[in-house]
């Protein structure tokens, strides 16, 4: 339920509008506009409370929502909601660039790409310190040791970090050390994890699970801000389809169709879903023209010896071409190039397209 008060509703008001949502069992939070102040109302409320709390004084409007999701509903906050990381703003017009390796693998390997992706115009690192991996034999990330490599970058290039915390346990040592918290895609139905997430002052993004609907990832967003943690960013990064010429299908229609169910940020991450390095720029200049607020990269001064996703991993070169690309806003001149049949390295579309499915 929402409860718009009228344009010269006081503050005391407000309050008072507060505390009666309060003593009937509900929770209300305030969310200031430049015109009036609206309140969210969580909780299954009944029609009775609804039409009570619409005559307290202040009180223009109450209107009630019948999504799984309220706070998160774009109807709480029409114009947005930007986030702020230290001196970045996510969910302005200019997009963010977030980029790194999959894995924090040595300390030589993430100051090396710190250095080189900030060189670049790279705005946030990524590195994940805990990995969530289908095999349990594979690598699973350095833990806590990742972690303290990670504030090392940040401290020598004064990166802000985004590292995953994978459950409850290893949540406190992420929060304690990261600018913002991850909750990956296998995650995003975790709901003990979501509400520890929620208790957090830190921004936390919200990864799309790869069977998820809008409606779905929406409503795991509202679980973080119910707990009371605003400060949600959302990341489309690939969904399960028929298809099988990449590891994920890239659903870039969320981003527009999400604009008109949340005002939260939203961020593209192309790597997790092309699964192959030759597809990772189109992709995230796609999630760029369709409006994203900003893409997520994988990148590694050496994919071939990565220990996680080299496959999908773009190279410095790479890195420095997508990110020309973005400053110079020259995505429709990349897309001319690679319709007349060539890549801006002079290499045949067609033969990278075979080189991804035959690898």
């Amino acid at each position: 339920m929402l409860i718009v008060m009228h344009r010269n509703a006081t503050e005391l008001q407000v309050n008072e509008a507060i505390d009666a949502i309060e003593k009937l069992g509900y929770k209300g939070h305030t969310n200031p506009g430049v015109h009036r102040t609206v309140i969210n109302v969580t909780g299954k409320v009944e029609t009775a409370d609804a039409q009570r709390l619409e005559g307290l004084p202040g009180v223009m409007e109450v209107i009630l929502v019948t999504k799984p999701y309220k706070l998160a509903d774009i109807e709480s906050n029409p114009k947005g909601t930007s986030i702020a990381v230290g001196d970045i703003e996510i969910g302005v017009d200019r997009p963010i660039i977030i980029a790194g390796p999959c894995a924090v693998e040595s300390r030589e390997q993430i100051i090396g790409a710190a250095e080189a992706v900030k060189g670049m115009g790279a705005n946030i690192l990524r590195g994940g310190a805990f990995k969530p991996r289908t095999s349990p034999y594979s690598f699973q990330g350095l833990g806590v040791e990742g972690l303290r490599i990670l504030e090392e970058a940040r401290h020598q290039t004064g990166l802000p970090i985004i590292s995953e915390a994978l459950d409850t346990e290893s949540f406190p040592a992420v929060e304690t050390v990261v600018d913002i918290i991850q909750i990956g895609a296998r995650n995003m139905q975790n709901y003990a994890l979501l509400k520890r997430a929620g208790r957090s002052r830190k921004p936390v993004m919200l990864k799309r699970g790869m069977w998820a609907t809008l409606t779905e990832l929406l409503a795991a967003a509202e679980y973080i801000m119910s707990e009371g943690n605003h400060k949600v960013i959302l990341c489309e990064r690939g969904i399960r389809t028929h298809s099988n010429h990449t590891r994920y299908t890239l659903d870039l229609s969320s981003i527009p169709v999400l604009r008109t169910m949340t005002h939260l940020p939203l961020i593209v991450d192309p790597s997790h879903a092309a699964g192959n390095r030759d597809l990772v720029i189109p992709l995230a200049l796609g999630g760029l023209a369709v409006g994203a607020d900003g893409i997520m990269v994988e990148v590694h001064p050496n994919p071939q010896e990565a220990l996680v996703d080299g496959a999908q991993s773009l190279t410095l070169d790479m890195f420095k071409e997508l990110m020309g690309t973005i400053e110079t806003g020259d995505i429709l001149q990349r897309q001319f190039n690679i319709r007349q049949g060539e890549t801006d390295d002079g290499v045949p579309v067609e033969s990278k397209a075979l080189h991804s499915v035959n690898t």
